[in-house]
């Protein structure tokens, strides 16, 4: 009755005004709240909608597959693979399929092109070399057709081992102490590759895994610069698959004939090696059922075979020697510690060993510090009376000895 009466005796117009002010609510914290979880929910409702990157900053790896079929091409039957340790077979892969994948790292966003697959840069399986394919300085004769492309065999006469190797004095180098360095790990990292190349003098050997976008250019390039060059296969290390040295690796679990298979998938990569050396793989240099076949293939092919040390219980070099295959091991990991003063000392026990034996062989990757360090201990061999030759110059001097 009271608020009947305050409006009759109110004066028109005043009766609105005081009900509006009534029904008006305070803006609380509450209130405020509300309206930015709201707004919470709208921009992150628009971002699901609308956003293309639901992975946000982490890595990414793209692979992009094109099998290079064509409208009338037959159905190819595809290798058989071995089962894992679980007894599952991994899908078969087409023959002839090539991957490019594209590695993202999430943290620099750095972006790497990888390409891997079946086929080769040379030659399409079990047809003959385009012509002007075929790299500078290697001899056709030296190569067979394989299903993944060409890959290197003798012809009469004449070995991929002699016909590759760098220039060298031999007789001077079977005079005085002398050291082979190999840089391994090159192909993949085209900046670092191109700095080995044109930094390091030709009398170093550089080593090529197959998983470069294009290491058939690169490892052109190298002989270019009169560099000999072998292959790294990789090959199974202890804690595989954990540590996964790539596709294709070969597998101590695996049967000879799967590892050869493999073998020339890595094989028909590159042109113009050499030999083959482990990349990886302690296990399978130390498992003699694995790398016998391996062995036994690198004589048939005139290759050489280069083991980087890392493994002790390696049976690499016995088996070489029972096949008469011409064969090295790294004495020296250069840069295991990869700082100036550790380098400088691994290359000083480096001396020692080529005075104390007559040749040594230090192995080193591509970093800047290695070889800026390498190729400034390089420049003063001479008046150490140390000569710097290539690895088959190594080689044959380790089989006089």
């Amino acid at each position: 009755m009271t608020e009947t009466a305050d409006e009759l005796s109110a004066p028109l117009g005043q009766t609105e005004k005081r009900r509006r002010r009534r029904i008006r609510l305070p803006f609380t914290a509450l209130q405020a709240l509300a309206m930015l979880l709201g707004l919470v929910l709208v921009v992150f409702a628009g971002f699901a909608l609308f956003g293309d990157n639901p992975l946000g900053g982490e890595p990414v790896a793209r692979v992009a597959i094109n099998d290079g079929a064509k409208p009338d091409d037959k159905p190819t039957a595809a290798k058989p693979e071995a089962k894992s340790e679980h007894g599952a077979a991994p899908a078969a892969k087409p023959e002839g399929e090539r991957k490019t994948v594209t590695i993202i790292d999430g943290s620099s966003g750095a972006r790497q092109e990888v390409a891997i697959g079946g086929g080769g840069d040379t030659a399409e399986p079990g047809s003959a070399a385009p012509a002007g394919a075929m790299p500078p300085g290697v001899d056709p004769r030296l190569l067979e057709k394989s299903r993944y492309g060409m890959i290197p065999v003798m012809a009469d006469g004449l070995k991929p081992f002699t016909a590759y190797a760098a220039d060298a004095d031999r007789a001077k180098a079977a005079r005085m102490p002398a050291v082979a360095i190999v840089i391994g790990g090159l192909g993949v990292g085209a900046a670092k590759t191109v700095d080995a190349i044109m930094k390091l003098p030709p009398a170093v050997t550089l080593a090529f895994t197959p998983y470069g976008s294009d290491p058939t250019k690169l490892a052109e390039r190298a002989r270019t610069q009169r560099h000999e060059i072998l292959l790294q296969v990789p090959m199974e290390p202890y804690d595989y698959p954990d540590n996964d040295p790539g596709p294709q690796t070969l597998l101590a679990t695996l049967g000879p004939d799967q590892n050869i298979d493999r073998l020339f998938w890595h094989m028909s990569r590159l042109q113009g090696y050499v030999g083959i050396g482990n990349f990886m793989g302690a296990r399978f240099v130390a498992t003699e059922t694995a790398m016998q076949p391996i062995v036994n293939e690198a004589a048939k092919r005139g290759l050489a075979l280069f083991d980087d040390g890392a493994a002790p219980r390696s049976v690499a070099g016995s088996l070489a020697t029972g096949r008469s295959v011409p064969f090295a091991k790294g004495d020296v990991a250069i840069d295991a510690v990869p700082t100036a003063v550790e380098i400088d000392n691994a290359l000083a026990k480096l001396e020692s060993l080529a005075k104390e034996r007559g040749v040594a062989v230090g192995t080193a990757s591509a970093l800047p510090v290695s070889i800026d360090r390498i190729g400034t201990w390089i420049k003063g061999l001479d008046r150490k009376g140390i000569l710097l030759v290539p690895l088959t110059t190594a080689m044959l001097k380790s089989k006089s000895n």
